[in-house]
This record gives structure tokens, sequence and C-alpha cells, in this order.
């Protein structure tokens, strides 16, 4: 951004404030709702502009004892005029032609989201948007009621965040230090212990891609991390301590790590779009991998043993029948809760088109690898011929693609 452009805003923001008297840093809950009238009020583009920089200012600065109080405000005074909705219904209703379809549809939309937009428009304004859909999401479970904002953010997120905004980038150790941290933070898989552990990521066997917007190219959205090796690992630890080494024999690229760095985009799909546009580049840059895989966590299985099958836990803890227990874990990652897979990870990945391939015994053997799923990890098969067809029959018929392994596996101890 120009120093021009930066001078620009810094004035009209300072005329807002002005405005609205509103130099003090310690802004309280009626003097933040004013502003938000005020910015869906105003018609001027600077100085809505800076209205909405000041809503920014303000929310940052509102103490978390007002949160609740704004959210249930925002519901209350920025929802749909019903007056105008009636109106538009009856205008509908007297001509069901297209030409009032557009009136209804606008008349049907919360004043909230005309907010959120012009709030967009402001410097730091989509930080602000996801921070406080961040926010609001903690509230949720107590206050089922702000579940309609929840999907106004969700509305207007998907069409911010969508492929066509978005931007992959290969993040290497000449990406800029400030994203290296963010890395360093936001992995949520498998502890990154420094910066020598992130260079072995990063080095030319190990690869790391991630999403960026263009209003916030400093934050990754989501990141990817992925190794090049002969064969398809099973087990985290190596693949993870392996000195580097040229990629010259590896037949393999397995997906390892997937991480979401924004809390305030969850439900926001990226993942789907990330994984298979990273195998489009690895399948043009490395020409000699033959498959594509992932060595992924089962985050809920100890949970799921504990609650459904407790007589299976010592078996699990102890190591014994092996090829049981891992019958039971295809049985786990293949159970539907209601409409949807149960299993997180594998409702993703099954989602995207792959194939349950193989389940992998003393997989991870970490403090949260050993808590959350005694030490087993699975390997999804992108398969490039069968993606396509795989989502279909799991979408249409709820029919899960596996592979011959766990196939038999299920048959013989299930």
């Amino acid at each position: 951004m120009s120093n021009g452009i930066k001078k620009w805003i810094q004035q009209v923001t300072d005329r807002a404030l002005e405005i609205l008297d509103l130099k003090s840093t310690d802004i309280p809950l009626n003097d933040l709702i004013e502003q938000c009238h005020a910015v869906i009020s105003r018609r001027g583009e600077a100085t809505g502009l800076a209205l909405a920089g000041s809503v920014v200012i303000s929310w940052t600065n509102l103490p978390e004892s007002q949160y609740i109080a704004f959210f249930q405000r925002l519901l209350a005074e920025f929802g749909v005029d019903k007056e105008v909705l009636d109106l538009a219904i009856k205008a509908y209703q007297d001509d069901t032609s297209n030409n009032s379809i557009p009136q209804l549809h606008k008349a049907a939309e919360p004043k909230r989201q005309e907010l959120f937009r012009r709030i967009n428009a402001a410097p730091h304004g989509l930080q602000c948007l996801i921070k406080m859909r961040e926010t609001l999401r903690l509230y949720l479970t107590d206050y089922p009621e702000l579940r309609q904002i929840d999907e106004d953010f969700i509305h207007l997120f998907t069409s911010w965040f969508n492929k066509g905004f978005l931007k992959l980038e290969q993040i290497n150790w000449d990406t800029p230090a400030a994203i290296l941290e963010k890395l360093i933070q936001y992995e949520s898989v498998h502890e990154i212990r420094g910066w020598d552990d992130l260079r072995r990521r990063l080095a030319e066997d190990r690869l790391c891609f991630g999403y960026f917007h263009p209003v916030i190219p400093d934050e990754p959205l989501i990141f990817v991390e992925v190794a090049l090796v002969r064969g398809v690992a099973n087990a985290i630890e190596p693949l993870l301590a392996t000195p580097p080494a040229p990629p010259i024999d590896a037949d393999t690229a397995v997906f390892y790590s997937i991480n979401n760095c924004q809390p305030g985009l969850t439900g926001v799909t990226f993942g789907n779009l990330l994984i298979k546009q990273v195998v489009s580049v690895l399948q043009s840059e490395q020409p000699n991998l033959e498959r594509f895989v992932t060595l992924s966590p089962i985050p809920g299985l100890r949970r799921w043993v504990e609650s459904k099958h407790p007589e299976w836990l010592h078996e699990f803890e102890a190591g014994i029948d092996l090829d049981t227990s891992k019958a039971r874990v295809a049985k786990y990652l293949t159970d539907w809760q209601g409409s949807r897979l149960r299993d997180s990870v594998a409702r993703f990945h099954l989602g995207n088109g792959a194939t349950l391939g193989r389940i992998n015994i003393d997989s991870d053997t970490s403090r949260r690898g050993l808590e959350q799923s005694f030490g087993f990890m699975v390997n999804y098969f992108y398969e490039l011929d069968h993606i396509v067809g795989n989502h279909e029959q799991l979408m249409e018929q709820s029919q899960i693609a596996t592979s011959r392994e766990v196939q038999l596996l299920l048959k013989k101890h299930c």
C-alpha cells in the first residue's frame, strides 16, 4: 500500500473519529453500536470507509465482558426489517415475474450482512471480521440464537474466500520469517519444535504449500506439509526424523499434516481445493511420483472406544490381538453418526474422494497420538482415476471407498 493511500486512509479515519467524538481508546458498547448504525446509513464512500475503520478500532478495544451484549444487539438491531420484507413479499405475490425477485432478495437479507461488507472494505476490516466470528463461535453453545449471525458470516466468507480469490504458494526457507513463525504457531497436528525442526520440514524432500488471500497476504489460511518418499509411509516419527535427501528415488507424496490457521473461518472449505491443487502441482513438477497418500491421525478413536465399546479398551492399550484392533479402527472410520461419518478426518478425506487404504499400528507414539488413537494412524489413498467416482458414491449412496486390505479386515473381524 502506497504512502499516499495510507495517509488518505488515516485522514478520513481521523475525520470519522472527530464526527463521532471517539478519540478515547476505551469505547463503550453503545458507541460501537452507534458507529455500526452510522456505517450502514452513510452513502459517501470516503466517510463510510472511515466510519467502518472506526468500527474496527472500536471492536478491537471492546472489553471482553461486552462481547455477548454486542452480538445480542447485532441480532436485535441489524436483522431483517420485517415491514420492508412484508411489503416485498406482497409485491412478489402481486407480480410473480422476475422483476420483483431482486427486491424480495434484498429485503430478506439481514442488515448485518451489509454492515459486514462495509467493515470488510476498511483497513484491517477482514481480519477484524475473522476475529469477530472466532469470538462469536465461543458462545454458540450457550447462546444458540446467535447462530443466525454465524450463518451470515459463513454466507459472506464463502464468497470472499472462494478459489478465485485464493493464491496457492509454496512455503520454503526463503519465505518471509513472519510467515514461517506462523507455521510454527499454527501447526496443530505434529508440533514444530523450533527453527531447526521447521528447516527440516522445508528441505528439498519435504514441501509445504499454503493458501493466502490477497487482502491478508501475510496470514496463511491453511497449509499442508508433504513428504516425498519411496513407498507408503506408515509412521510419523521416522518421517519427521529422517535426514534430508534429494528426492531422486521418491515415488510417493505423503500428505502428513493439514492445518487450518484461522478459527474464524471454520466451516469455509479450503482443504479439498488445496490437496487437489497441490496434487496437480506435484504431478507437473515431480513426474516420477506414482502415488498420493496421507498419513492421517484418528483424533476421535479413543473417545469412541471409551464411550461405545469400553470392553475393547484393555486390548487397545495392551496391544493384544492387533488384527482385531485394526479391524475395530476400520469399523470406527466407516461408522456413521447420523448423515455424516463420525471421524472428522475420515469425513474430510473420504469426502474429497480418497480411498480408506491402510490402518497402521504404532504409527504415532507421541503422547498425543497415544492419548487420542492408541498410536494408530491411517493412510488415505488419492487415486486420481477414482476420486470423482468415490466422491459421488459417498455423497449419493453413502458408499465408502475402501481398499482390499480394509475390506478383508472388516469382513474377517467385525
